[in-house]
């Protein structure tokens, strides 16, 4: 079989060609092959394609020839070997301040018949990660293997874990070059990075929750619907069912923003201690799509109706309690509070009376990056302990020196000087009408259109 020339499929896409699969395939045999290979791309092959993609764009069968290409890219998870009694469900978010739905959501789902091997990933920017918050716990293993994650997925009816070096490796090594490139925005590119893994993950189905707002990568519905549409088109063709919920993000989600402090919330959350209306109402629209979906319930609102007993009755606290446990993390995790805790505690006061303006959420998210609680580069390590926490949300009524939220910092210095910042962000107006968004603005259907 003759081999395709890398330096060939840049071109047909730098003037604007459609790539067919085979030009599609040898690309992504590229990003797998060793130096040597005669199928080997450089990096400055990668990027120039990535580049030519990022400009000319990407048909759809294009991309989900690149999807499907790079998911069969490395191992594919096969959950029929493990004889689930259920199916095989997944959400995926795009990122957001706060959000910490999928510790929540994973046990749910469990506890409904469901079952859930979420492959989750580290903070990103100014956006937090779920892998970075299980690392709150000593000992929890974030990348089992596959027969350890078989059997807590069984056992416990959700994992939520990192993806193995074997699982769309090709989309690793794409994803490292375009991050260093100007690449990342690219859609076809993001769509093809987010479903390869959830393809390779084995789903039957899956629900995407695509943020919009100032905290989102997408600040507006004109980016975000597009991509949440792609998502969806794409997922159908490649054969796994996916909806799209279009989520608001112009503020903290629930009450916190950190690693430890968000996994607190989450126990609270779980075990109905504390429930910020909104991360209720995210997290039960995202269960009433999944169980619809994956056809344990009627309808999206009978599915909600159904999440809702589970969490009021216990049954997903001791979902994620066994998921923990049997993870390497604490046993009594619904019971004793081990997550570590910042030493200093400063609270953001007030200026006057009034309420809150609106609140640039993203840089909240990057007050907590730069007291430690996420990453500039990829090799900086996560400080679990620090965040903000108790953020009042906009249109709060406030009173002068009254906690607007609270620094938990590594040491005095870092703590006065997220103060600083946060004070000229967040400002108090005089009181007036409150525009109150809903948190879910827009649901799209498997086939893109709205549910």
């Amino acid at each position: 079989m003759t081999t395709v020339l890398a330096q060939e499929v840049i071109r047909h896409k730098r003037d604007g060609g459609a790539l067919p699969a085979r030009e599609i395939q040898a690309f992504v045999d590229g990003l797998c092959a060793v130096p040597g290979d005669a199928r080997h791309w450089s990096d400055a092959q990668v990027a120039a394609l990535a580049m030519a993609v990022c400009l000319q764009g990407m048909g759809e069968p294009e991309t989900v020839a690149l999807t499907r290409a790079m998911a069969d890219s490395g191992e594919r998870l096969d959950w029929r070997r493990a004889d689930l009694p259920g199916p095989v469900l997944d959400k995926h978010s795009t990122g957001g301040v706060g959000d910490k739905v999928s510790l929540m959501l994973a046990p749910i789902i469990a506890a409904c018949g469901g079952f859930v091997p979420m492959i989750s990933g580290r903070g990103l920017g100014h956006t937090g990660g779920t892998l970075d918050k299980l690392a709150s716990w000593p000992g929890y293993q974030l990348m089992p293997d596959q027969a350890r994650l078989r059997q807590v997925v069984r056992e416990a009816g959700c994992a939520i874990v990192g993806a193995s070096a074997a699982l769309a490796p090709a989309d690793r090594r794409l994803y490292a070059i375009r991050d260093v490139t100007a690449t990342v925005e690219s859609l076809p590119l993001i769509v093809g990075s987010i479903l390869s893994k959830k393809l390779a993950a084995g789903l039957q189905s899956l629900v995407m929750d695509v943020k919009v707002g100032n905290g989102a990568f997408c600040r507006d519905m004109a980016q975000a619907r597009p991509l949440a549409e792609a998502l969806v088109r794409v997922a159908g063709a490649a054969g796994m069912p996916t909806r799209a919920l279009l989520t608001d993000m112009n503020q903290v989600l629930g009450h916190h923003a950190g690693n430890a402090l968000e996994m607190r919330e989450a126990i609270d959350f779980l075990t109905g201690r504390a429930q910020e209306p909104r991360l209720l109402t995210l997290t039960l629209a995202l269960a009433g799509d999944m169980l619809h979906l994956g056809g344990l319930a009627d309808t999206p609102a009978a599915g909600e109706v159904r999440a809702r007993q589970v969490l009021e009755g216990g049954q997903a606290a001791e979902c994620f309690g066994r998921m923990v446990a049997a993870l390497g993390g604490p046993r009594r995790v619904l019971e004793d509070d081990e997550l570590p805790r910042a030493p200093v505690v400063k609270p953001l006061k007030a200026p006057a009376d009034g309420q809150l303006g609106g609140i640039d959420t993203r840089s909240l998210g990057l007050v907590v990056v730069q007291l430690g609680g996420g990453r500039r580069r990829a090799e900086d390590p996560i400080d679990v302990r620090v965040g903000l926490a108790d953020v009042l949300p906009p249109g709060h009524p406030v009173q002068r020196g009254q906690p607007v939220l609270w620094v938990h910092a590594a040491d005095e210095t870092t703590a006065d000087e997220a103060l600083v910042q946060l004070a000229a962000t967040i400002r108090v107006e005089a009181p007036g009408p409150v525009e109150h968004r809903p948190v879910v603005l827009a649901r799209l259907a498997e086939t893109g259109g709205p549910a």
